[in-house]
């Protein structure tokens, strides 16, 4: 089973460059973030006539994730627990069955700047509630997994130019301190576990300033794995070149292949 996510900054403007990866990736289930769109707005004929199951959690104009899959999708809940105030549209999870059952949670996790403020507190808060999450998680020895755009650039390595990030919400030592508590509890990074200190590993590039062009990138989309689903990866990547054609995210596909 092929599993990616893909922050698609917005289903209307990347409706053409997403429905293309699609065809050609073939991915079996698909988590989306920054969809952009009310549920009632989503256009779920284009991935629905292409054999997938289409699970949405939207927000007017921001945020929104959503989860298509070409097996059923069972127990869909929306929200990140831990704070029924909290309106932003962020978390999905459902349960997949394949030849056994996996439990995927898409997430798009908050930016945070400026910071220090009000959003970081929330970005600092959020993750909070998901080491609650994926402790819940790990505790059902259950294969499963969180996956999405962190917002986190864990190490120095997942920058080309780490030093322009250091006053960021992304690479600010609590933010990153707060990603180890997550992944200590013993998750496994897809990407790092196949490439544990490889440079040039990135998932996102600037519209601005020739980012791509000159391959200034960071790495904040990641795949985090129970030991049970880790046990299961025979294979991860990220789909870099559909960065180049026409009408892109800033964000590229991160996958995972599991033995399911």
């Amino acid at each position: 089973m092929k599993i990616a996510t893909f922050n698609i900054n917005g289903i209307k403007a990347r409706a053409q460059a997403l429905t293309d990866w699609l065809d050609t990736a073939q991915p079996d289930v698909a988590l989306l973030q920054e969809i952009k769109s009310v549920d009632e707005a989503f256009p779920r004929e284009l991935f629905e006539e292409r054999g997938y199951n289409v699970e949405t959690h939207g927000q007017k104009s921001f945020n929104g994730v959503a989860i298509l899959s070409k097996l059923p999708l069972e127990d869909v809940r929306r929200g990140l627990p831990g704070d029924d105030t909290d309106e932003q549209a962020r978390w999905i999870e459902a349960t997949v069955v394949g030849r056994q059952a996996i439990r995927l949670c898409g997430l798009y996790l908050p930016n945070g700047n400026p910071a220090p403020g009000p959003k970081y507190d929330y970005k600092l808060a959020w993750m909070d509630r998901l080491r609650a999450r994926a402790a819940d998680l790990l505790a059902s020895e259950e294969p499963a997994m969180m996956a999405g755009d962190y917002n986190i650039i864990p190490q120095p390595v997942d920058a080309a130019k780490p030093e322009a990030w250091v006053e960021d919400a992304l690479f600010r030592p609590e933010s990153r301190a707060a990603f180890q508590r997550i992944t200590n509890l013993g998750f496994t990074e897809a990407i790092r576990s196949r490439h544990p200190q490889q440079a040039g590993l990135y998932s996102f590039w600037d519209y601005q300033a020739g980012a791509w062009q000159r391959n200034n990138g960071i790495r904040i989309d990641h795949i985090l794995l129970t030991p049970q689903a880790a046990d299961l990866m025979t294979d991860c990547g990220i789909d870099k070149e559909i960065r180049g054609f026409e009408k892109p995210s800033d964000h590229v596909p991160v996958w995972v292949e599991l033995d399911l």
